[in-house]
């Protein structure tokens, strides 16, 4: 597939601005249609930067898929008994999260409006991130690794609880939110397949593809925040401190979701830390610490964010002293127990 030009629009979408957008207050609604044209410029830098690929690609399931394919199957099954639970419990999360795609797509559509380059974004995003649940699905269905019927009663019952945060009507808020979520993300995919390298190279290289389109969408969020720091900072101050400081992961309701996330952070692949690490990132990438003029409000605000990632290190170091071995069991993995 061609996949070198800029992304195009649909004739359908050539709209004017966010005249119709639903939050936001009229302020935010005009900083958000200045940026149309940084939203648009993004979006094209995107698309050059990505290789697109689809589930097909990496677990094929074609009606001439003849014995070779089969004889793959049953090296990749074989491969998959040796993954550690902790790899298994990543898996399931991060796939349930994946999963959880419609919310993300209606909270964007509600936040944004339809017909605009947001809305655009929205849909390209959308697109992709719908082949992360699809492709990981396929793996564990065709490696046996879990009691599928158990993930698709979680899956269900996520999907049905529904997922409204708290971020009163505030459209940066959701942006400051996807910055660091997509990274979070990223991170957790990209560690799950580092520990089940040398095991079971296929999740590995699945992994890696779904790792990659995250860390995309993450530079995409990214440079759509530091916009609109620069062009509103006083707001969009105050809405990143209080997404920074209350930030939970998407698949937070998902049930079982405390116990298989204390899983995650004592197998090394997502945890304080890690958040730590994203946090600073991004405070040096949008150079919190540098920025000059503020109101009162906003430097407090300024203050408070950069006094994070020393608050989550304290908090790091006191969970690891006062850490002791621990069992854990879930119905996805037949309620085997885990210890770590």
């Amino acid at each position: 597939m061609d996949d070198s030009g800029p992304y195009q629009t649909p004739a359908r979408m050539t709209r004017p601005a966010l005249a119709n957008v639903r939050f936001g207050t009229p302020q935010q609604v005009d900083v958000l249609t200045a940026l149309e044209p940084a939203v648009r410029r993004e979006m094209d830098a995107h698309v050059a930067r990505r290789k697109l690929w689809f589930p097909n690609d990496l677990m094929p399931a074609d009606a001439d898929s003849g014995a070779e394919r089969d004889e793959e199957l049953a090296r990749t099954r074989e491969a998959a008994r040796a993954l550690p639970d902790v790899v298994r419990i990543a898996l399931a999360l991060n796939l349930l999260t994946e999963e959880g795609l419609p919310h993300f797509h209606r909270l964007i559509a509600v936040y944004f409006g339809p017909a605009s380059p947001w809305s655009d974004w929205n849909h390209l995003w959308t697109a992709e991130e719908d082949r992360h649940g699809c492709v990981m699905r396929d793996y564990v269905r065709d490696a046996r690794i879990f009691d599928m019927g158990a993930v698709e009663k979680m899956q269900f019952q996520y999907i049905n609880a529904g997922f409204e945060p708290d971020w009163q009507q505030d459209p940066y808020r959701l942006l400051a939110y996807t910055s660091l979520q997509e990274k979070a993300t990223q991170i957790s995919h990209a560690n799950t397949g580092r520990l089940a390298a040398g095991r079971e190279p296929a999740l590995q290289r699945m992994l890696a593809h779904v790792a990659g389109d995250e860390s995309r969408h993450y530079q995409f969020y990214r440079a759509v925040f530091g916009e609109i720091l620069r062009a509103d900072p006083e707001r969009a101050l105050d809405s990143l401190l209080k997404v920074t400081l209350g930030f939970e992961m998407p698949g937070h309701k998902i049930p079982g979701f405390a116990e298989m996330s204390e899983v995650l952070g004592r197998g090394g692949v997502f945890g304080t830390r890690h958040y730590q690490g994203i946090v600073e990132e991004l405070l040096e990438y949008w150079e919190i610490g540098s920025l000059t003029g503020l109101s009162a409000h906003a430097q407090h605000s300024q203050d408070r964010l950069m006094k994070v990632p020393s608050r989550l290190a304290r908090m790091a170091d006191y969970a690891e002293a006062k850490a002791q071995k621990k069992k854990f069991s879930f119905d996805v993995i037949y309620q085997r127990s885990v210890e770590l």
